[in-house]
C-alpha cells in the first residue's frame, strides 16, 4: 500500500486532503513546524502521524503531495526531488484525486469557505459524499456521489481542476502579491470557465461574473430580478434569516439559515440553485436550516455579557459583510473590532477601504501586521492605518485587558495571520480575573 507523506500537513487544505485520503482508506502521514495550529485536533483524532521537517522523512516508496506554501529549496521538497519520489503539489495532487468522481468546485474571491461547508451539509444529508473545506475539515468515502471542494485563485491553481460544476461566488481584487488588478483576476476566472465540464452557478448581482463567456450552461443568482434564482421577501429572525426564492419569477419555496447578512444569503442561494440543477428535492434542500458553520468563520462564544466572535475576514469587503453580520444579529450591543492585517502588500494597497469598512465598528483595536514570509515590509506600519481611524486604539498582548472595558458588547477578533493569539489570551485574562 502507497503511503501519502505531506509536506505542510497543518495547511488547511492539506490537512483536509489528509483527512479525505485517511478516510478512503490510504495510509497517510505528514511533517510541519511545532507550532500549534487549528487545524491538528482533526489530524490527531484520526492518529495521523506528524513530524518534524526533516529529510530522513522522505522514503523511496512514498508518494509525496508539498503544500503550496513551500518553495523548491525546502529541504524535503530538496530530498523528495533527489529521490525521484512520486512528487506533487497540493493543487496538482487534487486535480486528480478529484477525476474520480462528480466534482463541484466553489470558488470566488470571498465566500469560498462558508459556501462549501454549507453545499457539503446539505448534499451530506442526502448522499454519500467527500468534502474538502478551507477551514482545514475533510472527509473521504469511496462510494460519494459528489466531491464538493474549495477551489482558491491564487496563483491560478484552480487551473489545476477540470471540475463537473463549479460556484463563482464573487470575483474581486485580492492577493496584490500576485495579481495586477481585477482585470488580472477576471482573466483567472475565465480561465477556469473554461475548465468546468458541465454547468456553472455564478452570482448575477457581480457584474464581473456577468461577463464570463462559458460553453457550459451558467445559472445565475441573487438578489437581481435578472438573476434564474432570486431571494425576495427577506425577514430577520432571532435565530437566523428567512427568505424566498423565486426560480426564474415563479415563487420556488422558503428557506432559513441560522445566518445574517447578505452574503450569507448569496451562499445559501448557490447551494439552493446547484442542488435544484442537480435534483435534490426542496425538503432536502432545506437542511440549509441545520447548518453548524465553519471553523473561523463568524465562530461565536459567550463570556458574561460580551459575545467573542472569531472570524478569518482579512479583505475590507468581508470585514465590512462580518461587521454587518454581527449588527443584525446584535442590534443592541456595540460592536468592537479587533483586526490584525494580514500580508503588508494588501494592508497598502487597500489601506484606505481597511479604514472604511473598520469606521463601521463602534471602537477599533488595530494589532500590528502579520507578515508572510514572501514580502519585504518596506516602510508601511500600523500606525499608518491607525491614522485613518478617529480614536482606535494599538493592541498588543501585555495591555489586552484593555478589551474588558467593553462590557455587554460584541468583540470580533478578525485577520488571517495569527489574531486567534490575542483572543486566546484576552480569554484566559477572563479566567483569571474570576
Amino acid at each position: 500500500m502507497t503511503t501519502y507523506h505531506f509536506i505542510g500537513i497543518k495547511g488547511t487544505g492539506m490537512s483536509a486532503l489528509a483527512q479525505i485520503l485517511h478516510d478512503s482508506g490510504e495510509k497517510v502521514q505528514g511533517s510541519d513546524i511545532e507550532k500549534t495550529f487549528f487545524t491538528e485536533e482533526a489530524l490527531r483524532s484520526k492518529n495521523i502521524p506528524i513530524y518534524p521537517f526533516s529529510e530522513d522523512n522522505i522514503k523511496n516508496e512514498y508518494t509525496v503531495i508539498a503544500g503550496n506554501a513551500f518553495s523548491e529549496d525546502h529541504i524535503e521538497i530538496k530530498e523528495a526531488k533527489r529521490k525521484g519520489v512520486t512528487f506533487y503539489k497540493y493543487h496538482e495532487f487534487l486535480g486528480e484525486w478529484l477525476k474520480q468522481f462528480t466534482s463541484i468546485a466553489v470558488t470566488g474571491a470571498h465566500g469560498k469557505t462558508s459556501t462549501t461547508g454549507l453545499l457539503a451539509h446539505v448534499l451530506s444529508e442526502s448522499y454519500p459524499i467527500s468534502y474538502l473545506i478551507g477551514d482545514g475539515t475533510g472527509k473521504g468515502q469511496i462510494d460519494s456521489s459528489y466531491f464538493v471542494f474549495e477551489a482558491c485563485e491564487y496563483r491560478r491553481h484552480f487551473l489545476k481542476y477540470r471540475p463537473d460544476f463549479a460556484i463563482m461566488t464573487n470575483i474581486d481584487f485580492d492577493h496584490p502579491d500576485y495579481f495586477s488588478s481585477v482585470e488580472d483576476v477576471f482573466d483567472a476566472f475565465q480561465s477556469m470557465a473554461d475548465n468546468v465540464k458541465k454547468g456553472i452557478i455564478a452570482c448575477g448581482d457581480d457584474e464581473y461574473l456577468q461577463k464570463i463567456q462559458a460553453k457550459v450552461p451558467v445559472v445565475y443568482y441573487g438578489f437581481a430580478d435578472t438573476n434564474d434564482f432570486q431571494a425576495q421577501n427577506v425577514t430577520e429572525m432571532e435565530n437566523g434569516t428567512e427568505f424566498d426564492v423565486f426560480v426564474r419569477n415563479t415563487y420556488y419555496n422558503t428557506f432559513h439559515i441560522p445566518m445574517y447578512g447578505d452574503h450569507n444569503i448569496l451562499n445559501a442561494l448557490a447551494v439552493i440553485a446547484i442542488c435544484h440543477y442537480e435534483g435534490l428535492s426542496v425538503e432536502g434542500i432545506k437542511n440549509l436550516s441545520t447548518f453548524q458553520g465553519v471553523k473561523r468563520r463568524f465562530t461565536e462564544k459567550k463570556i458574561g455579557q460580551q459575545v467573542i466572535i472569531d472570524d478569518y475576514a482579512h479583505h475590507p469587503r468581508e470585514i465590512r459583510a462580518t461587521i454587518e453580520s454581527a449588527r443584525k444579529k446584535y442590534p443592541n450591543k456595540s460592536i468592537v473590532a479587533i483586526f490584525q492585517p494580514h500580508t503588508f502588500t494588501r494592508t497598502k494597497i487597500f489601506l484606505q477601504e481597511f479604514a472604511d469598512s473598520l469606521n463601521l465598528a463602534d471602537d477599533v483595536y488595530l494589532c500590528d501586521i502579520f507578515a508572510s514570509a514572501r514580502e519585504d515590509a518596506g516602510e508601511l506600519t500600523i500606525h499608518d492605518l491607525e491614522k485613518l481611524i478617529p480614536e482606535c486604539s494599538i493592541l498588543e498582548l501585555s495591555n489586552i485587558k484593555t478589551l474588558n472595558g467593553h462590557d455587554d458588547s460584541v468583540l470580533i477578533f478578525m485577520g488571517a495571520g495569527d489574531i486567534q493569539k490575542f483572543q486566546k489570551k484576552y480569554e484566559e485574562s477572563l479566567i483569571e480575573q474570576k
